[in-house]
Parts: C-alpha cells; structure tokens; sequence
C-alpha cells in the first residue's frame, strides 16, 4: 500500500519546535512528529504511518468488511495527515485522537460513496457537559494518550487495535496472526504498565 503525497504551493506553516527538532523521528512523539509533518518532513510521516497504518487499516476494514475498500480509506486518511497536518493544535489535545477522527472521516466518506448506512448505531442525545467536565476529560485524555506512548510496539497495537479500532481480542489475533493468549499477555502487560505510569504522575 502506498500513499501517494502531493506538494501544494500554499502551506500554513505551524511554529517549529526547535528542541523537538534535535530528536530522532523514531523517538519523537505524535505530536512533535505532526509538527514536522506540516513543515514537510517526510520522515516524520514515515514514522506516523509506520505506527498507525495496522491500527487504522484494522479501524477501516472492521467497518467497512472489504480490504480494497479499506485500503482506499487509510490512502485517503493518510493523504489528509499530509496535508492538512498544519492544522494540528498540540495544545489543544494529543495527537491520537486527531489522526483517529481523520481516519474515520476517510472511512464514513467510503461508506457515503456506496450509499451505505454507517455501521455504527446513531448516538443517543445527552446533555453537553460543562467546561468543567471538558476540561477534566480532556486532561485524562491527553494523560492517557502521552502514557500510551511510553508503552512498546508490540504492546501499543494491541491496545489501539482494541480500544481505538474496536476489535475484540480474538480478532486482534487473527489481523496480527498471533496467538490469542499472545494477545492477552500484551494487553494484560500494557494496561500494567499504563496503570503505573498514570499513578506515578498523580504522586
């Protein structure tokens, strides 16, 4: 699968993070690597794309239950990163959940094209919480994800396969062809390990 990116002439080019800059794209979190996507630095994309095409690609194929379809949606999702990365707000929140929502865009506009109904029961109407109750999720939410990226490879895809791209643990097994108990021991060793990072940041 490759993904074809463009050149446009006209870039909103976002500030550079001169210390971020200094580190290894390998070791670069999500978001310094954004930053560098939205000055074209195609490694920094590489690296993106290297840690978030099985969890996307199983995201894409779990909804729309055809791979060239699937496909076709993380080419799109990934073309838009490309493109629209300057449009990324570290401050605004982690870098997951912004790559996520571009990549389920991808797949409702693939669904949208076949005149399908979105394989997701409508949402139910709630009341909207308060800035209070927004600003407390989205700290949990930016801990959460910064401690995500402390965990290794291995044990971070099946935790996105499961809790992103909603995939039970038997078909987690199956996308990455190991072991259910495999699995198991990954997640069970992730959520450890995500549990101390969390509470060591509350001492």
């Amino acid at each position: 699968m490759e993904i074809a990116l463009d050149n446009p002439t006209r870039l909103r080019v976002v500030p550079s993070h001169a210390e971020s800059e200094a580190i290894p794209a390998e070791q670069a979190t999500d978001a310094d690597l954004l930053v560098r996507i939205a000055h074209r630095d195609r490694q920094a994309f590489d690296v993106v794309y290297h840690r978030y095409i099985r969890s996307v690609f199983g995201l894409a194929l779990h909804r729309l239950r055809d791979r060239e379809r699937a496909e076709d949606a993380v080419q799109e999702m990934f073309a838009a990163v490309w493109r629209s990365a300057a449009s990324y707000d570290p401050e605004r929140g982690p870098a997951a959940p912004w790559l996520y929502a571009i990549a389920r865009n991808a797949i409702v506009d693939r669904v949208r094209t076949r005149d399908e109904l979105p394989m997701d029961p409508p949402e139910i109407a709630a009341d909207e919480p308060g800035p209070a109750e927004r600003a407390e999720s989205a700290f949990v939410s930016w801990r959460v994800h910064r401690a995500l990226e402390t965990l290794p490879e291995r044990e971070r895809e099946v935790v996105e396969l499961a809790y992103w791209s909603g995939l039970s643990q038997s078909e987690v097994a199956s996308f990455l062809d190991i072991p259910l108990g495999t699995v198991k021991t990954r997640t069970r060793s992730a959520l450890a390990h995500l549990a101390d990072v969390l509470e060591g940041e509350l001492e």
